[in-house]
């Protein structure tokens, strides 16, 4: 027979095992709810407010960096690894973005797309050429994200977008051969990055300066699943030197369409006597805006055939004979922009008639001439 006391015992452990039991659901339920507050916390106010645990947001730190020298300050080279850099960055492609926006998040950006270290002296200049044609919407954000990635690694660069005038079939790379010239024109660069317009970076350790050797930088892209989906592949985005540039007779200007010109560029890096670098894949790390195959950028169906060829073009076909015009240079608030007639495959001034020139145009911005070159 139980006892009184036994009854009380049974009664005290059963009342003791029920708090528990609250205890760790009130505990649950609270942090239910601070984690539901802490999402709307989280959520976008603003551009570039929208975060997460896989990096951090692109302009962090950078109103540190918005600090100009007082008259009585000595301008000292910037340190060999710049303060600022931070790793992984979150990257998202927030709808309603302007040009106007990044611009105002650039303040210490000037005309024509160009940066210098406000209270250093950099140690390195960079120039970085985006061909393009239509693709307005790639473009801002990739601006978005370029400028203050570029800014955290303190460096002197400058953007160059170069537009193909008309609508004859896209060359990449005879695009990517006007770009040099023209970027050297300006300033005499140390580095130059060859950026395609739809690849934003993830890792600001991914430094925007060049190697001895030529650097493929975009190692791991999102659509490759973060993995460099072969050993001679040289697209997306590279770096050469002025000399690595020249050793190699530039790019080819024959690869009219979609295809094959990052494979004849790969190989002109082994003809000229230099090897491929790249990042860790942990840092070269780049994510694609999706997007379908461009009109006017037709897969080009004799890239297999002109690839073969390689070994025996290449010193016939680059740098030392690309023809363009430049229909219009326009320095704007984020960028330069250099819009050239390339012609066709039949040759500079054999351009259709319908193919007429058609500059970058955005209307957030005014349409600033300033002559041909």
């Amino acid at each position: 027979m139980v006892s009184f006391q036994s009854k009380w015992r049974y009664l005290f452990m059963f009342l003791g095992v029920q708090l528990v039991v609250m205890a760790l659901l009130s505990r649950e339920g609270y942090q239910r709810r601070v984690s539901y507050f802490m999402r709307i916390f989280r959520k976008s106010d603003g551009v570039g407010r929208n975060l997460s645990a896989s990096g951090s947001d692109v302009y962090a730190n950078l109103t540190i960096v918005a600090r100009a020298p007082s008259s009585s300050d000595v301008m000292t080279y910037c340190p060999q690894t710049s303060p600022f850099i931070r790793g992984p960055i979150h990257v998202s492609f927030p709808s309603g973005l302007t040009l106007a926006q990044v611009q105002r998040k650039n303040p210490l950006v000037v005309r024509g797309g160009r940066y210098r270290p406000p209270d250093c002296e950099s140690r390195h200049s960079t120039a970085i050429i985006i061909p393009h044609r239509n693709r307005e919407h790639h473009l801002k954000f990739l601006l978005y994200y370029l400028h203050p990635f570029l800014q955290r690694q303190q460096l002197n660069y400058g953007i160059y977008i170069i537009h193909q005038a008309g609508n004859y079939t896209f060359n990449r790379a005879k695009l990517m051969n006007v770009g040099f010239r023209e970027a050297m024109r300006e300033e005499n660069w140390d580095c130059l990055f060859f950026h395609d317009v739809d690849l934003i970076p993830e890792d600001d350790r991914n430094t925007y300066i060049c190697d001895a050797n030529p650097k493929h930088a975009a190692i791991a892209m999102d659509k490759f699943g973060y993995k460099l989906p072969y050993n001679l592949y040289f697209g997306g985005v590279s770096a050469l030197t002025p000399l690595h540039y020249l050793k190699m007779n530039g790019f080819p200007n024959n690869y009219w369409g979609w295809g094959g010109e990052d494979d004849d560029i790969g190989v002109r890096v082994s003809l000229g006597g230099m090897h491929i670098t790249r990042p860790s894949v942990r840092v070269g790390r780049y994510k694609m805006i999706k997007h379908k195959l461009d009109k006017g950028n037709d897969i080009n169906p004799k890239r297999f055939n002109m690839l073969a060829k390689t070994r025996q073009s290449w010193k016939l076909d680059g740098m030392n004979t690309a023809e363009y015009e430049v229909v219009r240079r326009q320095h704007r608030p984020l960028y330069t922009n250099v819009t050239v007639d390339i012609g066709t495959e039949e040759g500079l001034h054999k351009t259709p008639a319908a193919a007429k020139p058609e500059p970058v145009v955005d209307p957030a911005e005014p349409n600033q001439e300033h002559g041909k070159s």
